[in-house]
């Protein structure tokens, strides 16, 4: 269902509120440059940290702005089910594609948890879930066994997973238990290449919020079955898939941003705070690096 470099993009904040009309210049400029959907409300876009009223405006005005041009994929995960639930009936009801949902944090589910949660989802609305599997930020692991089962069950429900697990065997675990049809989007930048070639469709990308058109690009290249120009481009961006977590993200990606754009300043929420002195060195030499700046 879903292709390409899709990034999660970041939530432009000024003097504390959610700057709306940066964020409508950043979601032209990322379709203009060649982005194959959008999510909105992901980890990247400080989802933790935005009021239900702020997180379902982020959706709203991102799904208006698109207009259609390419799909969005609605941050819906929560660590409360009925929260969750909330937000997947409001994306629905706004236009999003589909609903990108985490494992429930801090909670610890077990598997059995797991398969409930995503269950109950799944029963409760007709949005198309993406799976998001990141346990160094959940703790919890959607394991192998447990995505499949919940693919069997619903099959018209959970249509692609984000894993950000960094382990590439799971991508022909997934082949195998549910098919090669499912989709597979990568959420580690840095192993996006290694992931198409065990056969990802794309990835989920924090980098492509600030190089939307090399992202793309190299995704094109991919598909192409490119290997020469892939692997080029990917020695051009490998620098800043680090840079991007070299302090508390998205710090050092707001921080790029800023460098490359007049409209969206580096400014994060609490507990989050700027990008240190050491990070944004690192991310002006990948800038540089890239050729962005």
């Amino acid at each position: 269902m879903f292709s390409g470099s899709i990034p999660a993009l970041v939530t432009p904040f000024s003097a504390g509120k959610f700057d709306e009309a940066a964020f409508r210049k950043l979601v032209d400029w990322q379709i203009e440059q060649g982005s194959a959907a959008l999510v909105p409300c992901g980890t990247t876009g400080e989802a933790s940290t935005l009021s239900n009223a702020e997180h379902h405006r982020v959706i709203e005005v991102c799904i208006e702005q698109a207009a259609g041009r390419v799909p969005v994929i609605a941050g819906c995960g929560s660590n409360d089910t009925q929260n969750a639930l909330l937000h997947m009936n409001f994306s629905k009801k706004a236009g999003a594609a589909a609903g990108l949902c985490v494992a429930p944090y801090y909670n610890r589910p077990s598997q059995a948890g797991l398969m409930a949660h995503f269950s109950y989802l799944a029963e409760h609305s007709d949005l198309p879930i993406v799976l998001y599997n990141v346990p160094s930020r959940t703790v919890t692991d959607i394991e192998d066994d447990t995505v499949v089962a919940l693919v069997k069950k619903h099959p018209d429900r959970i249509i692609a997973i984000k894993d950000a697990s960094g382990d590439l065997s799971r991508v022909a675990d997934h082949r195998m238990g549910i098919g090669r049809d499912f989709c597979q989007l990568s959420g580690n930048d840095e192993l996006w290449l290694p992931h198409s070639a065990a056969g990802g469709k794309g990835a989920i990308s924090v980098t492509a919020n600030v190089a939307p058109a090399l992202c793309a690009e190299f995704h094109a290249a991919i598909a192409a079955n490119d290997l020469k120009k892939a692997r080029e481009l990917n020695d051009r961006l490998f620098p800043l898939h680090y840079a991007m977590f070299s302090d508390a993200s998205p710090a050092p990606v707001k921080y790029a941003l800023s460098r490359v754009c007049d409209y969206i300043g580096p400014e994060v929420r609490l507990p989050l705070v700027s990008a240190s002195e050491e990070a944004r060195r690192q991310v002006d030499e990948a800038l540089e690096h890239a050729g962005l700046i």
